[in-house]
Protein backbone atom coordinates (compact mmCIF):
# COMPACT_ATOMS: atom_id res chain seq x y z
CA UNK A 1 0.00 0.00 0.00
CA UNK A 2 1.66 2.98 -1.27
CA UNK A 3 -0.84 5.60 -1.24
CA UNK A 4 -4.20 5.97 -0.38
CA UNK A 5 -6.84 8.62 -1.50
CA UNK A 6 -9.64 10.09 0.99
CA UNK A 7 -12.30 12.39 -0.60
CA UNK A 8 -13.39 14.55 2.19
CA UNK A 9 -16.93 17.44 1.97
CA UNK A 10 -15.47 18.58 5.40
CA UNK A 11 -18.97 16.56 7.14
CA UNK A 12 -18.22 14.87 10.11
CA UNK A 13 -18.50 11.56 8.85
CA UNK A 14 -16.20 12.23 5.88
CA UNK A 15 -13.65 13.53 8.84
CA UNK A 16 -14.20 10.13 10.80
CA UNK A 17 -13.60 8.03 7.51
CA UNK A 18 -10.23 10.58 7.51
CA UNK A 19 -9.30 9.38 10.82
CA UNK A 20 -9.32 6.18 9.84
CA UNK A 21 -6.99 6.23 6.60
CA UNK A 22 -4.78 8.23 8.43
CA UNK A 23 -4.16 5.76 10.88
CA UNK A 24 -3.79 2.88 7.89
CA UNK A 25 -1.66 5.28 6.12
CA UNK A 26 0.65 5.81 9.12
CA UNK A 27 1.11 2.41 9.69
CA UNK A 28 1.51 1.16 6.31
CA UNK A 29 3.87 4.31 5.35
CA UNK A 30 1.54 5.21 3.02
CA UNK A 31 0.75 8.68 1.44
CA UNK A 32 -2.32 10.44 2.38
CA UNK A 33 -3.91 12.40 -0.10
CA UNK A 34 -7.20 14.23 1.26
CA UNK A 35 -8.88 15.33 -1.53
CA UNK A 36 -12.27 17.50 -2.05
CA UNK A 37 -14.33 18.41 -5.59
CA UNK A 38 -15.89 21.09 -5.43
CA UNK A 39 -19.47 21.64 -5.58
CA UNK A 40 -20.78 24.92 -4.54
CA UNK A 41 -18.39 25.85 -2.11
CA UNK A 42 -16.19 28.60 -1.92
CA UNK A 43 -12.44 27.75 -3.33
CA UNK A 44 -10.44 29.79 -0.98
CA UNK A 45 -12.33 28.68 1.89
CA UNK A 46 -12.16 24.75 0.93
CA UNK A 47 -8.24 25.12 0.44
CA UNK A 48 -7.91 26.69 3.67
CA UNK A 49 -9.94 23.79 5.14
CA UNK A 50 -7.95 21.15 3.42
CA UNK A 51 -4.93 22.91 4.56
CA UNK A 52 -5.96 22.80 7.99
CA UNK A 53 -6.53 19.10 7.89
CA UNK A 54 -3.73 18.55 6.83
CA UNK A 55 -1.58 19.90 9.20
CA UNK A 56 -4.29 18.61 11.96
CA UNK A 57 -3.32 15.13 10.31
CA UNK A 58 0.58 15.98 10.53
CA UNK A 59 0.38 17.36 13.62
CA UNK A 60 -0.99 14.23 15.14
CA UNK A 61 1.13 11.91 13.90
CA UNK A 62 4.49 14.47 14.52
CA UNK A 63 5.00 14.81 10.95
CA UNK A 64 5.66 11.02 10.78
CA UNK A 65 2.60 10.65 7.84
CA UNK A 66 3.27 11.69 3.85
CA UNK A 67 0.16 13.67 3.33
CA UNK A 68 -0.66 16.07 0.97
CA UNK A 69 -4.38 17.55 -0.22
CA UNK A 70 -5.96 17.76 -3.92
CA UNK A 71 -8.91 20.36 -4.70
CA UNK A 72 -10.62 19.81 -7.42
CA UNK A 73 -13.70 21.24 -9.06
CA UNK A 74 -16.37 19.76 -10.73
CA UNK A 75 -18.36 16.07 -10.52
CA UNK A 76 -17.47 13.97 -7.63
CA UNK A 77 -17.08 10.65 -9.30
CA UNK A 78 -15.55 12.60 -12.52
CA UNK A 79 -13.21 14.12 -10.60
CA UNK A 80 -12.22 10.88 -7.96
CA UNK A 81 -11.44 9.03 -11.08
CA UNK A 82 -8.98 11.77 -11.91
CA UNK A 83 -7.64 11.52 -8.98
CA UNK A 84 -7.12 8.03 -9.08
CA UNK A 85 -5.79 8.00 -12.51
CA UNK A 86 -3.32 10.89 -11.77
CA UNK A 87 -2.26 9.12 -8.25
CA UNK A 88 -2.95 5.40 -8.45
CA UNK A 89 -3.86 4.73 -4.71
CA UNK A 90 -4.38 0.97 -3.81
CA UNK A 91 -6.96 2.07 -1.94
CA UNK A 92 -9.99 4.46 -1.36
CA UNK A 93 -11.77 5.18 1.91
CA UNK A 94 -14.61 7.07 1.83
CA UNK A 95 -17.46 7.92 4.86
CA UNK A 96 -21.23 7.21 5.13
CA UNK A 97 -23.78 8.47 7.47
CA UNK A 98 -26.88 7.88 8.41
CA UNK A 99 -26.70 4.28 7.90
CA UNK A 100 -29.54 1.97 9.34
CA UNK A 101 -28.54 -0.91 7.24
CA UNK A 102 -25.81 -2.07 4.52
CA UNK A 103 -28.15 -1.26 2.29
CA UNK A 104 -28.16 1.99 2.71
CA UNK A 105 -24.50 2.02 2.00
CA UNK A 106 -24.32 -0.36 -1.19
CA UNK A 107 -27.62 2.33 -2.68
CA UNK A 108 -25.78 5.37 -2.01
CA UNK A 109 -25.33 6.67 -5.43
CA UNK A 110 -21.86 8.08 -4.43
CA UNK A 111 -20.72 4.66 -3.03
CA UNK A 112 -22.28 2.17 -5.98
CA UNK A 113 -20.69 4.90 -8.89
CA UNK A 114 -17.61 3.96 -6.67
CA UNK A 115 -17.58 0.63 -7.31
CA UNK A 116 -19.19 -0.14 -10.47
CA UNK A 117 -16.34 3.14 -12.17
CA UNK A 118 -13.46 2.87 -9.96
CA UNK A 119 -11.32 -0.33 -10.13
CA UNK A 120 -10.10 0.21 -6.61
CA UNK A 121 -10.27 -1.22 -3.11
CA UNK A 122 -12.68 0.98 -1.32
CA UNK A 123 -13.35 0.99 2.34
CA UNK A 124 -16.26 2.36 3.60
CA UNK A 125 -16.51 3.70 7.00
CA UNK A 126 -19.98 4.06 8.60
CA UNK A 127 -20.42 7.49 10.94
CA UNK A 128 -20.66 5.33 13.97
CA UNK A 129 -17.45 3.52 13.56
CA UNK A 130 -14.43 4.10 15.23
CA UNK A 131 -10.77 2.87 14.42
CA UNK A 132 -10.09 2.30 18.33
CA UNK A 133 -13.51 0.06 18.11
CA UNK A 134 -12.09 -1.56 14.94
CA UNK A 135 -8.58 -2.47 16.94
CA UNK A 136 -10.22 -3.77 19.92
CA UNK A 137 -8.94 -6.75 20.50
CA UNK A 138 -12.47 -8.43 21.61
CA UNK A 139 -12.75 -7.61 17.63
CA UNK A 140 -10.30 -10.34 16.64
CA UNK A 141 -12.00 -11.69 13.35
CA UNK A 142 -11.90 -10.13 9.73
CA UNK A 143 -15.06 -11.62 7.67
CA UNK A 144 -14.66 -12.24 4.06
CA UNK A 145 -18.10 -13.12 2.41
CA UNK A 146 -17.79 -15.05 -1.10
CA UNK A 147 -19.66 -16.68 -3.57
CA UNK A 148 -16.76 -19.16 -3.89
CA UNK A 149 -16.26 -18.65 -7.31
CA UNK A 150 -13.02 -18.95 -9.13
CA UNK A 151 -11.32 -15.14 -8.77
CA UNK A 152 -10.58 -13.62 -11.91
CA UNK A 153 -6.77 -11.89 -10.75
CA UNK A 154 -4.76 -13.62 -7.98
CA UNK A 155 -4.19 -9.50 -6.57
CA UNK A 156 -8.28 -9.21 -5.76
CA UNK A 157 -7.62 -10.26 -2.25
CA UNK A 158 -3.98 -8.54 -1.65
CA UNK A 159 -5.29 -5.15 -0.08
CA UNK A 160 -7.39 -7.68 2.51
CA UNK A 161 -4.34 -9.38 3.54
CA UNK A 162 -2.39 -6.10 3.72
CA UNK A 163 -5.08 -4.37 6.03
CA UNK A 164 -5.70 -7.54 8.15
CA UNK A 165 -1.61 -7.48 8.69
CA UNK A 166 -1.40 -3.77 9.57
CA UNK A 167 -4.91 -4.27 12.13
CA UNK A 168 -2.48 -7.12 14.31
CA UNK A 169 -3.31 -10.54 15.48
CA UNK A 170 -6.61 -10.73 13.49
CA UNK A 171 -8.10 -13.41 12.60
CA UNK A 172 -9.48 -14.16 8.56
CA UNK A 173 -12.88 -16.19 8.36
CA UNK A 174 -13.87 -17.03 4.86
CA UNK A 175 -17.47 -17.04 4.73
CA UNK A 176 -19.79 -18.64 2.41
CA UNK A 177 -23.71 -19.16 2.18
CA UNK A 178 -25.43 -22.21 1.04
CA UNK A 179 -28.95 -23.61 0.54
CA UNK A 180 -30.05 -26.16 3.58
CA UNK A 181 -29.09 -29.75 2.79
CA UNK A 182 -27.46 -28.84 -0.63
CA UNK A 183 -23.76 -29.84 -1.05
CA UNK A 184 -20.91 -28.26 -1.47
CA UNK A 185 -19.33 -28.59 -5.07
CA UNK A 186 -15.83 -29.97 -5.51
CA UNK A 187 -14.55 -26.83 -7.41
CA UNK A 188 -15.94 -24.61 -4.43
CA UNK A 189 -14.17 -26.53 -1.88
CA UNK A 190 -10.93 -26.08 -3.98
CA UNK A 191 -11.18 -22.40 -4.25
CA UNK A 192 -12.28 -22.23 -0.57
CA UNK A 193 -8.91 -24.09 0.07
CA UNK A 194 -7.25 -21.92 -1.86
CA UNK A 195 -8.50 -18.22 -0.05
CA UNK A 196 -7.43 -19.82 3.26
CA UNK A 197 -3.98 -20.65 1.86
CA UNK A 198 -3.73 -17.10 0.43
CA UNK A 199 -3.78 -15.87 3.71
CA UNK A 200 -1.51 -18.40 5.24
CA UNK A 201 0.89 -18.56 7.61
CA UNK A 202 0.21 -14.85 8.42
CA UNK A 203 -2.88 -15.03 9.18
CA UNK A 204 -5.24 -17.97 11.04
CA UNK A 205 -8.30 -18.84 8.68
CA UNK A 206 -11.05 -20.77 9.06
CA UNK A 207 -13.80 -21.23 7.08
CA UNK A 208 -17.48 -20.62 8.14
CA UNK A 209 -20.72 -21.80 6.14
CA UNK A 210 -23.81 -20.63 6.52
CA UNK A 211 -26.70 -22.58 5.62
CA UNK A 212 -29.79 -19.97 4.12
CA UNK A 213 -31.72 -19.24 1.11
CA UNK A 214 -30.76 -16.10 1.29
CA UNK A 215 -27.33 -14.89 0.62
CA UNK A 216 -27.81 -11.54 2.37
CA UNK A 217 -29.98 -13.15 4.95
CA UNK A 218 -27.28 -15.42 5.95
CA UNK A 219 -24.59 -12.79 6.09
CA UNK A 220 -26.63 -11.34 8.19
CA UNK A 221 -27.31 -13.89 10.55
CA UNK A 222 -23.46 -14.46 10.81
CA UNK A 223 -22.95 -10.54 12.04
CA UNK A 224 -25.54 -10.75 14.35
CA UNK A 225 -24.49 -13.82 15.91
CA UNK A 226 -20.72 -12.69 16.52
CA UNK A 227 -19.94 -9.38 18.26
CA UNK A 228 -16.59 -10.09 17.74
CA UNK A 229 -16.20 -9.11 13.94
CA UNK A 230 -13.52 -6.19 13.76
CA UNK A 231 -14.10 -5.44 9.37
CA UNK A 232 -16.04 -6.76 6.87
CA UNK A 233 -15.26 -7.55 3.28
CA UNK A 234 -16.88 -8.56 -0.16
CA UNK A 235 -15.95 -8.71 -3.53
CA UNK A 236 -17.56 -7.12 -6.68
CA UNK A 237 -17.14 -8.90 -9.39
CA UNK A 238 -16.91 -7.49 -12.65
CA UNK A 239 -20.51 -8.42 -13.84
CA UNK A 240 -21.65 -6.37 -10.90
CA UNK A 241 -24.03 -8.54 -9.17
CA UNK A 242 -22.46 -7.52 -5.88
CA UNK A 243 -24.52 -4.59 -6.00
CA UNK A 244 -27.53 -5.85 -8.25
CA UNK A 245 -31.18 -5.20 -7.09
CA UNK A 246 -31.67 -8.54 -5.72
CA UNK A 247 -28.94 -8.07 -3.15
CA UNK A 248 -29.39 -4.41 -2.00
CA UNK A 249 -33.04 -5.09 -1.49
CA UNK A 250 -31.80 -7.46 1.29
CA UNK A 251 -28.69 -5.66 3.07
CA UNK A 252 -29.44 -4.80 6.60
CA UNK A 253 -28.19 -4.13 9.71
CA UNK A 254 -24.75 -4.36 11.14
CA UNK A 255 -22.97 -1.27 9.43
CA UNK A 256 -21.12 -0.30 12.44
CA UNK A 257 -18.71 -2.66 10.56
CA UNK A 258 -15.71 -1.07 8.26
CA UNK A 259 -16.74 -2.84 4.83
CA UNK A 260 -14.16 -3.46 2.65
CA UNK A 261 -15.21 -3.90 -1.02
CA UNK A 262 -12.56 -5.86 -2.93
CA UNK A 263 -12.45 -5.53 -7.01
CA UNK A 264 -12.69 -8.98 -8.91
CA UNK A 265 -10.78 -7.43 -12.24
CA UNK A 266 -8.35 -9.25 -14.21
CA UNK A 267 -6.24 -5.67 -15.15
CA UNK A 268 -6.41 -2.23 -13.69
Amino acid sequence: MKKIIIPVDFSQNSLNALSFAAELASRASARLIILHVLQNDDERNAFDKLKSLEAEVKNKFKGEIDCETSLLQGKLIEKIKQAVALHQPELIVMGTKGASGLKEIFIGSNTVNVIKKINRPLLVIPDVATFKNMMAPSREKIVLATDLEELGSPDTLTMLKEIALILQEKKIRVLSVRPPNSPLPDLKKLERDRLLTFFSPELKGKRITVFSDDVISGINFYLKKNDDVALFAMIAKDSGALIGKHHTREMASHTFLPLLILQDVKNW
